[in-house]
Order: structure tokens, then sequence, then C-alpha cells
């Protein structure tokens, strides 16, 4: 046996060496294959653009006559004189709510004037657009029923003093005389004496 071996030693290595090598290939061929790693790289969603909302507009309204509070108020536009009353603290007790339209919608910077029981008949919305009445006294202003802003183009009257006359006769009552317009605030004698040719209470 040993003599064998020793003569065919070069086969026995050689043979050694090729099972070897084909036992190498062998597992390298059984080897576990890696699994490619997959990156996905997330897709944004499309978020939905928010539209911003206008803020209504706001109309200024002069509330005044019969009411709790007469002053100037800030109301949502698309208000109605209803809305405007309200806003004054409500219509008082001696108000004529009869002859008012509360459905009527409101414009930036009118006056609502709620008229009392038994008073002349008056326009509920004025404009702040100062609208040209024919005079039947020779162009002159009537004090009894002009509006603020008829008032206000006279001599040495300004806006102010405009809606203190118109105050004053809604309080008080028609002016019985041209004169009686020294009673209110503001207007004195020299006042007075610039406007009294072109006022009348006729």
């Amino acid at each position: 046996m040993g003599e064998w071996l020793e003569r065919h030693r070069g086969i026995v290595l050689t043979g050694l060496t090729l099972a070897v090598v084909a036992g190498l290939l062998l597992l390298w061929s059984h080897r576990p294959r890696a699994v490619p790693i997959k990156i996905s790289t997330p897709v944004p969603t499309a978020t939905a653009t928010i539209t911003p909302i206008p803020t209504p507009a706001q109309v200024r309204v002069y509330v005044t006559g019969a009411v709790l509070h007469p002053d100037v108020y800030v109301l949502p536009a698309g208000s109605i004189v209803k809305d405007a009353i309200q806003a004054a603290g409500g219509a008082t007790s001696e108000a004529d709510l009869d002859s008012v339209n509360l459905a009527v919608q409101v414009q930036d910077q009118q006056q609502v004037y709620v008229p009392r029981l038994g008073e002349a008949a008056s326009p509920v919305l004025r404009s702040a657009t100062p609208v040209p009445i024919a005079s039947p006294a020779g162009g002159k202003v009537n004090i009894n029923t002009a509006s603020v802003e008829e008032l206000d183009a006279l001599p040495g009257i300004g806006p102010t003093i405009a809606q203190r006359i118109v105050d004053y006769r809604t309080e008080n009552g028609p002016f019985r005389s041209i004169e009686d317009l020294m009673q209110v605030k503001g207007i004195g004698a020299a006042t007075f004496a610039d406007l009294k040719d072109r006022v009348t209470i006729q």
C-alpha cells in the first residue's frame, strides 16, 4: 500500500485538489443570494389650496330720530334699516315705525331717520350725497326740511352745526322763525347775520 501511494502520490494529490476545488465550487454555487434593497421616495401629495374668503365690506350709517342712542354705527354690508335701528338701541316709545320700511337696505354714509308719532312725513333714508332741491322761496334753504348736506352748504355752517340744526328740530319741533337758529349751539349773532338771507321756514 505504501509503495502504491508512493508511486501514485502525484495522482492522489491531484485528485484531492480537484475534489477540494469541486467542493468549493459547489458551495459557491449554492450560496444565499443577497436581496437587493429598494429605496422608494415618497411622492408628495397635492394639498388643497385654500382660497381666502374676502372680509365683507362694512357701511357707516348715522341713525337719528326716535331711537335710544342716536349715533354713527358701523354695520355689515347688506344690513337693512331694522339692523340700523337695533344698533342704536332700538326705537323709542314715541317712534312711528309704521311709516318706516324696515326692510330697505342701507348704504355707506347714509342717515337713517326714525320719525316720531304725528311728525310730518320725512324720508327715512337720507343719502350723504347732496341732492339739489328746487325751493319756491327764491333759492333759500328751508331749515325745517333741509338735509344735513344742504345745511352744510350755508355760509358759516359746517357738518357739525348742520347736524345740530337737524337734531334741534327733531327734539324741539319745527323752527318757528329763522331767528330760532341762534338757539342752536355754535350759531351766534355773527353767523346768523351771514346766513339769514339764505334761509327760510316756508
